[in-house]
Order: C-alpha cells, then sequence, then structure tokens
C-alpha cells in the first residue's frame, strides 16, 4: 500500500537545530531545512556528514570550502555536499538558504553539531 500522509510544516513554528537550522518537511529518506538570516562569520572547522546535501541560496553571499575548493554562493546558486565530504562554510553576508539532506540529517543524531 502507498503512504498516502501529507505533511506541511510552517517554518514560523518549525523545531530549531543546534546550529541554528530550522527543519522543515521530512519524509523517510528526505529532509529539507532552511539557514535564515545567518550572519557574516569566519568558517568553522571542517566537517563530513553521514547524509547528502543539496542546496539553493535564496539571498546573502558564502563560501563552501569542500575537499580543497571553494565555490561562491549567491542568489539563485545550488549546490551539492556529497555524504562524507570534508566542508565547511563561511558566512559573507546575511545569508538565507534552504537545504534537503538524504537521508534526513536530523534523524539518528546525524546532524550533531
Amino acid at each position: 500500500m502507498a503512504d498516502t500522509s501529507v505533511k506541511k510544516v510552517d517554518a514560523q513554528s518549525s523545531p530549531h537545530g543546534d546550529m541554528g537550522q530550522k527543519y522543515l518537511a521530512s519524509g523517510k529518506q528526505v529532509s529539507m531545512r532552511l539557514w535564515e538570516n545567518e550572519q557574516p562569520s569566519e568558517a568553522k572547522p571542517n566537517t563530513q556528514r553521514d547524509y547528502e546535501t543539496v542546496g539553493y541560496v535564496i539571498q546573502g553571499r558564502a563560501e563552501l570550502h569542500i575537499e580543497g575548493q571553494m565555490v561562491l554562493l549567491e542568489p539563485g546558486s545550488s549546490w551539492v555536499v556529497p555524504q562524507g565530504a570534508s566542508h565547511t562554510y563561511k558566512i559573507l553576508e546575511s545569508f538565507t538558504a534552504v537545504e534537503a539532506t538524504a537521508p534526513p540529517a536530523q534523524v539518528k543524531g546525524r546532524d550533531g553539531g
């Protein structure tokens, strides 16, 4: 039998993660999160995550440092961080972006700070 559940999540009341992200809709194999008005800062230490991330910039600019490369993220840019890739972000201007993670980042402690 097909899964017929429908979920709606309002970003205004969605739960927050330890890194400031808002968790949006989540299915069994993929989830969404919102980074809203992240302020400029120095890059955090590199990390590796047990999920793949795709993202889309709504406003602002940031540098994605990944596996020895730097990618400038600006409004309209989309990106991929493969599962297990060493990476970090440096926020250059107030930054808002939506990401999808597969499998869902917030499950089984995958999204640890």
